[in-house]
């Protein structure tokens, strides 16, 4: 029994006649931890957590499966900040990561964690939360609008899963900035997960989500761990189309007569870069050469399965078969959705596209080329392009992010086609 209230949930406060609290009645902290606990548990019927209960810090793999080890310390980082966060959640936690990445598993890890210490927790996917107050306008609702978006904003820690697959109606951007930015001025924890960049998400949200003193803000890299396989390539690559083409057997030609001394050199050279790019894979290379058979698919896929051997998730593809491959996904039969089949390509870890100028030039395949090569410049992910294709028949938007010396190293191979066999 509690030794103010005796039970009775209230008590009255010794103070002096003239006292503001004079003969009232105060409620005992704990009638107000009880009625905490019994919102909460309404408002928890309201959650997804429910199905993720097995989520937590313990069954999450921080090394991942099949990862280099630039990408198994990446997610050992992400797994190492959400554990803080879940210890001592103060401020926001906003996770980055592709389908499958493993930020949901960490979001909802953190809110088992708390529950498991007796402390509340909102888990909720931002969809599913839209709808949670969309019914409050049905006339046998139990509890009116007012009441359950207070719930929310006032939550000692909600945890948003999935902000962007929400429709994008004017009324629900803004539900979510009233509610983020109530948080965001209140300085109330609060986690958030996203498959998006920060300049896709709404300006207004995003300047709350970007300010260093609230959030911190964790990107996974790893692919799709259900996607990947034990050689570290994905289902979607074809690389095993090309692992015969290695450092290792790449001709020099030495031997042609068709080839002058600066042939060779540049051939040579093309060979160095190659496997320096290789050796460290940072920004993008890309191997440019008009002569059909001149060397660059080969060494395109030299990087791809050197990287592939030492663990890292790769995508070998021909660009026309990616754009078959992205089209064929809105078939009704198509066992994958083309976001998520999309996403996997936009967000690899490494990624070749080799044959840049052969596909269509239609307006969708010229806008989905866009938005892949944009991603990926602006997240600066490791990225080798082939083309034959003289630059000014690229689309100039994806021409200046190929040509950006901060992020791209251009190589123009300047030899004859390779003969060899076929004289």
């Amino acid at each position: 029994m509690c030794p103010y209230c005796k039970g009775k949930g209230f008590f009255i406060k010794d103070v002096p006649v003239g006292h503001p609290d004079f003969g009232k009645l105060i409620p005992c902290q704990c009638k107000l931890k009880e009625m905490e606990k019994r919102r909460m548990a309404h408002l928890g019927r309201w959650t997804s957590l429910s199905y993720l209960k097995d989520m937590t810090f313990e069954t999450f793999k921080p090394e991942g499966v099949g990862l280099s080890e630039e990408l198994r310390r990446n997610l050992r980082l992400a797994y190492e900040s959400a554990l803080r966060f879940a210890q001592n959640p103060k401020g926001w936690l906003l996770i980055k990561g592709g389908y499958g990445s493993g930020k949901t598993h960490l979001a909802a890890a953190i809110a088992n964690y708390r529950l498991q210490k007796g402390e509340p927790a909102i888990f909720i996917v931002v969809p599913d939360l839209l709808d949670y107050l969309r019914t409050t306008f049905s006339p046998g609702s139990q509890v009116d609008y007012d009441e359950r978006f207070d719930e929310l904003r006032n939550a000692p820690l909600l945890i948003l899963d999935d902000l962007g697959a929400h429709s994008t109606t004017s009324w629900a951007r803004e539900k979510l900035f009233q509610l983020l930015n109530h948080r965001y001025l209140a300085r109330l924890p609060t986690v958030i997960t996203t498959d998006l960049e920060l300049e896709e998400i709404d300006p207004r949200l995003r300047s709350r989500l970007a300010d260093p003193d609230v959030t911190e803000i964790i990107t996974i890299k790893a692919p799709d761990y259900r996607q990947a396989t034990s050689q570290g390539v994905s289902s979607l690559s074809a690389l095993g189309l090309y692992r015969h083409m290695t450092f290792e057997n790449f001709e020099l030609r030495t031997d042609e007569v068709e080839m002058g001394p600066e042939e060779r050199r540049n051939l040579r050279e093309a060979l160095r870069v190659a496997k320096e790019y290789a050796r460290k894979p940072e920004g993008w290379l890309v191997i440019m050469g008009k002569t059909p058979g001149c060397g660059k698919t080969h060494l395109a896929a030299a990087i791809a399965n050197h990287l592939a051997s030492q663990g890292y998730q790769v995508i070998f593809v021909v660009v026309p078969d990616l754009l078959d491959y992205l089209r064929a996904t809105f078939s009704p039969q198509s066992p994958v959705s083309y976001d998520r089949a999309f996403e996997e390509v936009r967000n690899a870890p490494f990624l070749v596209l080799d044959d840049l100028g052969t596909e269509s030039a239609t307006p969708w395949a010229k806008e989905k080329l866009y938005q892949l090569f944009n991603h990926r410049y602006v997240a600066r992910l490791p990225t080798v392009i082939t083309t034959s294709r003289d630059l000014e028949e690229i689309d100039p938007r994806i021409r200046f992010r190929m040509l950006d010396p901060a992020i791209s190293t251009v190589f123009v191979l300047t030899v004859p086609e390779y003969l060899k066999g076929r004289r």
